[in-house]
């Protein structure tokens, strides 16, 4: 259920995460699936705390760079700077690895290093032709970070290389490569909600001023009767007279 729900409603898969604490926080397996559940909804402190125990359980280093990035998420990029550092890294298979170079740029620019977290995502992976889970993410980060340098066009380049490696929608690569272009998204549904609000208010309004015009025609009406009717009403008195 964690895996089941944690894209698209992270709380609900954090709180399955939870009971399966309860039922079994000696498997291994569980003590993985509640970190991921804790790091997706921002609680970096259960979330290493969890990652911590499932290494331990397995001796596995695979956790390493989210472990890095939940330093990042704690206010300490040092930490991850440290942890990019160590014996550890060096027993990632070449995606781990990726990924602690993206969470070592990361900490590099929570520092205010940006120069330096652009030259930390360079490599033969960067500049590789071939496509692998990783290169959009790799590929944008690296455009983001030029962005933020104020190297427009090298940053427009290399999101239009996330786009081709970005397959599966992975990041807004498009997006952030039509705003540098200078389009502008609007959606279309509120766009309808805005026009159909005005359509009834339109209505409402028209119908106002017809029950009022009504109104103000019924009043001049009954004044007209009333005057018709004082108007007999003398005659019969001047035929007695």
């Amino acid at each position: 259920m964690v895996a089941n729900l944690i894209d698209d409603d992270p709380e609900e898969a954090y709180a399955y995460s939870r009971i399966a604490l309860r039922l079994a926080s000696r498997v291994a397996a569980v003590r993985e699936a509640a970190g991921f559940a804790a790091y997706a909804t921002q609680r970096y402190t259960e979330a290493l705390a969890e990652f911590r125990a499932a290494r331990r359980m397995t001796g596995s280093v695979e956790l390493w760079p989210v472990m890095a990035d939940c330093e990042r998420g704690l206010g300490r990029p040092e930490r991850a700077m440290a942890m990019a550092g160590e014996p550890e890294v060096q027993k990632l298979d070449k995606a781990g690895q990726v990924e602690m170079r993206m969470v070592a740029a990361g900490a590099r620019r929570d520092m205010g290093q940006i120069d330096a977290a652009i030259v930390t995502l360079q490599g033969p992976e960067l500049a590789s032709n071939s496509v692998q889970p990783w290169t959009a993410r790799l590929r944008y980060a690296y455009a983001d970070a030029l962005l933020t340098a104020g190297r427009e066009a090298e940053a427009r380049e290399w999101f239009a290389k996330a786009i081709e490696a970005d397959k599966d929608g992975l990041t807004d690569a498009s997006d952030r490569l039509a705003q540098l272009d200078g389009v502008d998204f609007v959606d279309a549904l509120d766009e309808e909600s805005d026009e159909s609000g005005e359509s009834s208010e339109s209505r409402e309004s028209g119908e106002a001023e017809a029950v009022a015009d009504a109104g103000a025609g019924a009043g001049a009406d009954a004044d007209a009767d009333a005057d018709a009717e004082s108007a007999v009403a003398d005659d019969i008195e001047g035929d007695k007279d």
